[in-house]
């Protein structure tokens, strides 16, 4: 395991919100654009044998969480609706006997179109599902299969409406910019997808990331200029439908933000559990951060032997501000000023000269409440976060 260096002093005098993220890696078929720690199924996944790692490396992880609240679980992937209703109740079951889970903690679980039964949905809302993000990404039949995607339009709507037969709490996850898509095309998705009322919808642009066959074999993706049109329709559409574009990608009914993600910008804790899990986890004097080993044989093998933590490190006092940044500012409402030194450990001094610059490029506004974004700074959040990066980067 690489352990870095000493971080230097910080001084947190209470520890942030807790979340617990739960990575299943595996999927039905790898997306050509996909870059996360998923793996197809090929056949049978190890499901019994992977919900007994699960438990065991959240066991192994009790001494650095111990006494601690967890206000949310996030079942992430790969395909998490791969995995029976019995494998998800037996881990919620395990969670609740070994964690300080709140009574109103919010429990998510992503789905792909394509696994949708309704008695399986019907089995997660017993378990303790209680939210559900379903990965749509278009309605376009065409752009679907460019997309690599298992599912068609239609059963895109067939799996939001056995959803909505089961959850009130429903994200519905598109995508825009995608090859070849016109401006009118992204504005069907959009209206389709709001359409269905549901609480919560987040809106991509399709990026090429490394290490993916898109970046591999680049698809004729649409110019700068309309992919910032699309963004501005989106936001005007579903501005226009009421929900509050609160982050970066993520759209809201008044109220009914994602509090898991909520916890992650705002420099909240979260527990890792899984293979390719990554943590953020503060103790009194120092913030440690720690990925899971990534090929699921691997993990539940390193698991078995009582090391399942490939990566660990603590955060340096030159990195913090970046590392609350960069999760903050992703925020239009921004953070309040006392939030850094609570959640950070540090004075806002700490980055006073390059928020000082933010002001005077237009970037943020700031008083001594509260610091924000501008409409220029969430547009260019890219340039925002390089004047407040270190110099040669974080560690």
């Amino acid at each position: 395991m690489a352990v870095a260096s000493s971080p230097g002093s910080i001084s947190l005098k209470a520890l942030p919100p807790l979340s617990l993220y739960v990575h299943i890696p595996w999927c039905v078929r790898k997306c050509p654009y996909c870059d996360f720690n998923s793996h197809e199924s090929r056949g049978t996944a190890p499901e019994q044998d992977y919900v007994r790692s699960l438990i065991a490396d959240l066991e192994l992880s009790l001494p650095q969480i111990w006494g601690r609240r967890v206000y949310s679980v996030f079942f992430g992937g790969g395909t998490p609706s791969l995995f029976s209703t019995r494998a998800i109740a037996e881990l919620l079951a395990a969670f609740r006997a070994r964690l300080n889970l709140t009574a109103d903690a919010e429990v998510t679980l992503e789905a792909n179109p394509g696994t949708f039964e309704s008695a399986k949905f019907r089995g997660y809302r017993a378990s303790g599902v209680n939210r559900l993000s379903i990965g749509i990404q278009s309605f376009d039949p065409i752009q679907l299969r460019a997309l690599g995607r298992i599912h068609d339009g239609e059963e895109a709507r067939r799996a939001i409406g056995i959803a909505q037969s089961h959850f009130d709490n429903i994200n519905l996850d598109l995508m825009y910019a995608l090859p070849q898509q016109t401006l009118q095309e992204a504005e069907r998705d959009i209206d389709t997808a709001a359409s269905f009322g549901t609480r919560h919808l987040s809106a991509y642009q399709l990026t090429l990331e490394p290490n993916t066959l898109f970046h591999r074999h680049p698809p004729p993706l649409p110019e700068d200029e309309l992919a910032a049109d699309m963004q501005d329709m989106i936001e005007a559409r579903l501005a226009g439908g009421g929900y509050v574009n609160y982050e970066t990608s993520a759209f809201a009914q008044p109220g009914q933000e994602c509090r898991h993600n909520l916890n992650y910008w705002r420099f909240g804790d979260y527990l890792g559990i899984g293979a390719g899990a990554h943590s953020k986890l503060s103790f009194p004097a120092r913030i440690l951060r720690q990925a899971r080993y990534k090929q699921p044989r691997e993990y539940m093998q390193r698991v078995a032997a009582g090391a399942p933590v490939q990566e660990e490190h603590l955060l340096s006092r030159r990195d913090l501000g970046f590392e609350f940044m960069m999760n903050a500012l992703r925020l239009a409402g921004g953070f309040e000023v006392a939030l850094f030194a609570e959640r950070a450990g540090l004075p806002i001094s700490a980055v006073e000269q390059p928020l000082r610059e933010a002001v005077r490029r237009g970037l943020i506004t700031r008083d001594h409440l509260r610091i924000a974004p501008t409409k220029r700074g969430q547009r260019f959040l890219n340039d925002l976060l390089q004047l407040i990066l270190p110099p040669g980067g974080t560690t």
